[in-house]
């Protein structure tokens, strides 16, 4: 079944595309286990300066790998229903398109919730893989290619205005975000997604592809993009827990290890281990760009995903 109760024929008249339900089922489940992987490909990548991973928890005393796993696979289950939508509304115009994937988002945040026992662990990577897998189900009802740049092209055309309407008019914060919006003018995952996932896309994105294509291994490569979201991601998980000084240092750290060659430097990973000391002992994690990193692997190997899991089947 392609969509779940009402929401099936309320919105199937929307959609001009002739997928049968076993091909659409195809792309959702493959476009699921891309992200799921994608997930554990950021976790499972050690040292990180302040997050997750393999050696410690980084700053984070309530999670560890074994919850993030937990967690990806619940979120994963749930990400398929999101293709199915987007391509229930694929001739819906994009503005009113947003709306429509709170609910099946607020599902994947309970199944995330569940799984970690009340631990926040992907809320990020929902928001993130909610709405490219959204963008996938519309691309694939109006016929066109999906693939890195329409994917983040989709997903800016139906977040546009966003940063707008939840950010800009907001006059008194209620939340951390609005705080950082207001006083710093910094608008975190929300002007990321209207952007189109813009430092991913044209930062973390080509970096990992050019490093692969020197024939570095897949976890070198993710070491090098982590470090160049790092420098460019205006990173507000960073200012919550250490205000514009945590970002700014967190930065100044990036750019410094990539000066010197970034994953090029015989040091790399030793410099990487203590950059995650010193970001423990300041309690500071870029968890925004740890996201973002997990949509570069997404985008990356999509291709492959395609061509072995949907067209060949």
């Amino acid at each position: 079944m392609r969509l779940s109760s009402q929401l099936a024929s309320d919105t199937a008249y929307y959609t001009s595309a002739s997928l049968s339900d076993e091909q659409l089922a195809l792309w959702g489940k493959a476009l699921g286990r891309l992200a799921h992987r994608a997930m554990m490909e950021e976790v499972l990548l050690t040292p990180k300066p302040g997050l997750v991973d393999r050696r410690n928890s980084g700053s984070h005393r309530d999670m560890d790998r074994h919850s993030f796993a937990r967690s990806a696979r619940a979120i994963a289950d749930g990400l398929p229903e999101f293709v199915y939508l987007g391509y229930a509304l694929g001739d819906m115009p994009a503005s009113e398109v947003l709306s429509a994937l709170r609910e099946p988002g607020m599902v994947c945040e309970r199944s995330m919730l569940r799984a970690t026992d009340g631990v926040n662990t992907h809320k990020g990577a929902i928001f993130a893989f909610g709405l490219l897998c959204a963008a996938a189900g519309r691309l694939l009802a109006r016929s066109a290619e999906v693939e890195a740049y329409t994917l983040c092209q989709e997903v800016a055309d139906m977040c546009e205005g966003l940063v707008a309407r939840e950010l800009a008019l907001v006059k008194e914060a209620r939340t951390a975000g609005e705080r950082f919006y207001l006083r710093y003018g910094f608008t975190g995952a929300r002007g990321e997604a209207e952007s189109g996932f813009a430092t991913a896309l044209n930062h973390g994105l080509p970096v990992y592809r050019e490093s692969l294509h020197k024939g570095w291994s897949s976890e070198r490569s993710l070491h090098q993009a982590l470090l160049v979201l790092m420098a460019h991601n205006d990173d507000t998980n960073l200012v919550s827990r250490g205000g514009v000084e945590g970002l700014t240092y967190a930065k100044k750290q990036a750019q410094a290890l990539l000066k010197d060659g970034g994953m090029t430097d015989s040091r790399a990973k030793e410099r990487l281990a203590a950059m995650d000391d010193a970001f423990i002992a300041k309690n500071l994690s870029p968890g925004g760009s740890a996201d973002l990193l997990a949509v570069v692997w997404f985008l990356a190997h999509l291709p492959k995903v395609i061509s072995t899991e949907i067209i060949s089947k």
